[in-house]
């Protein structure tokens, strides 16, 4: 980031998340003392007919009772919106990060500092979304390390949308980082509402939030099946120690897993009636299929592909994933959901292990 007054940010995305964070950084606080003006936010999106509709009407089908702050400008084309950037926020699915960002390549500035929103792993390579998107920046390895890092945490988008109090983590590459890009997103991104933490872990953070996702659609498989509290707390439990178990076998923290981005997230995913994943799992346990759920969905459900890459990690690194490897068989195999849940109570018995 530059010295200068003002923070130019780049919003790629126009999707729930990539409109809150928006409204994060150009709203008004008065909490905080009222407007920001130390911060210009562009945004864009691949849709030139989407874009279009929210430069027009300041709002979006995908997120009710929203309005876009009238400081944040919507931009047709990507060059605009990156013109000037000193940090891009990528607000978009993960298997499409690697996409959208090599189309910023000869827009983007020598010092601009990249942070995900994304919550998935790329089926292809198996990378987080700041892996792919310094794979697809491909900086000189002679210039200056560009600072990469994600934002994550039990974050609602309908909820940051009414500004209901809620907590992020902010963490950055550390081969890339001494610290400075974190605090500055933390302090950027705070607000009277919204906490941000700091975690030194991007990877447990990362992965924390893709097989979150996972989790949450077994969740809802039970809500859709009627299977009851003690179930889905169980399945939370159990699914948070397969999580671990992975993010350890690759070099996480522990911690990591324990805190806002780890069992918070996971809680909020499995727990809200407004998740994705949970819904899209709500629906398969009540008979629907992938395919009649999705066409009539207009939102992407991270969890579907991510299941495919998170059972590939586990073969990877020979950790044992039983509700996720279920999920997958739910959607790839063609196992009935409730014979999944039956598989997984039938297991054989041991001692309780976590991570």
């Amino acid at each position: 980031m530059t010295d200068q007054t003002t923070t130019k940010v780049a919003i790629l995305g126009v999707g729930q998340m990539g409109l809150v964070c928006a409204n994060m950084l150009a709203g008004a606080d008065p909490g905080m003392g009222g407007s920001r003006k130390d911060v210009e936010v562009r945004m864009w999106g691949h849709s030139p007919d989407e874009v279009g509709a929210v430069a027009q009407t300041r709002r979006s089908s995908r997120l009710d009772a929203f309005e876009l702050d009238e400081t944040a400008r919507v931009c047709l084309k990507l060059e605009e919106a990156l013109e000037g950037a000193d940090i891009v926020v990528c607000a978009v699915p993960a298997q499409h990060v690697r996409e959208v960002v090599a189309q910023t390549k000869p827009f983007i500035e020598p010092h601009a500092g990249f942070v995900s929103v994304a919550k998935g792993i790329e089926v292809e390579s198996l990378l987080r979304p700041t892996q792919v998107i310094a794979e697809a920046l491909g900086d000189d390895p002679d210039s200056a390390a560009r600072p990469l890092g994600c934002l994550s945490g039990p974050t609602i988008a309908a909820e940051l949308a009414r500004c209901l109090p809620a907590t992020m983590v902010a963490s950055t590459d550390q081969a890339t980082d001494d610290g400075s890009f974190a605090e500055a997103l933390q302090r950027l991104f705070n607000t009277s509402w919204l906490r941000v933490y700091t975690n030194d872990d991007l990877l447990g953070v990362e992965l924390s939030g893709a097989t979150k996702n996972v989790i949450a659609i077994a969740a809802g498989i039970l809500d859709g099946l009627q299977a009851g509290i003690n179930a889905k707390s169980a399945l939370l439990a159990r699914g948070l120690a397969e999580i671990a178990r992975l993010g350890i076998a690759m070099g996480a923290s522990r911690d990591t897993f324990f805190g806002v981005a780890g069992v918070g997230d996971l809680a909020t995913t499995c727990f809200s009636p407004e998740g994705r994943n949970r819904s899209f799992g709500e629906a398969l346990g009540k008979g629907k299929t992938m395919d009649e759920y999705m066409h009539k969905s207009k939102f992407v459900v991270e969890g579907i592909a991510t299941s495919r890459a998170v059972v590939a990690l586990a073969a990877k690194y020979r950790t044992e994933m039983p509700i996720t490897q279920a999920v997958h068989s739910v959607l790839f195999d063609g196992v009935d959901p409730l014979d999944a849940i039956t598989g997984l109570m039938n297991r054989e018995l041991k001692s309780e292990q976590i991570g």
